[in-house]
């Protein structure tokens, strides 16, 4: 199955590789790494992880303190944040909310 990122998701996970890459040089490219895994972990098994609400699952990037929220469709695994962990999580489920009555559910 292929990913689709819906843009916010492609945003923070653009501005996390530049916030870690400015911390210590090569710690945007470990981050990128621990989300390919992640992301392979998802594909090898999309319905493995946890169901965090409704039909969106979460899967944890490991070494890192993110989480990967998705849906799995028939055709896609649809991306709807790269969410870091010490985040209000009230932003998360604003968009959520937004997204459930767009094109993207």
């Amino acid at each position: 199955m292929q990913f689709r990122f819906v843009p916010e998701a492609e945003t923070e996970l653009a501005e996390a590789c530049i916030w870690y890459g400015l911390q210590r040089d090569g710690l945007d490219v470990e981050l990128m790494q621990r989300i390919d895994k992640t992301l392979q972990r998802i594909s090898n098994a999309p319905r493995r992880f946890p169901r965090v609400h409704r039909q969106l699952r979460r899967a944890i990037v490991r070494q890192f303190p993110f989480g990967i929220f998705y849906k799995v469709t028939k055709d896609e695994i649809l991306v709807f944040a790269v969410f870091h962990s010490r985040r209000d999580p009230s932003q998360l489920t604003s968009r959520l909310k937004y997204l459930a009555n767009s094109d993207w559910s």
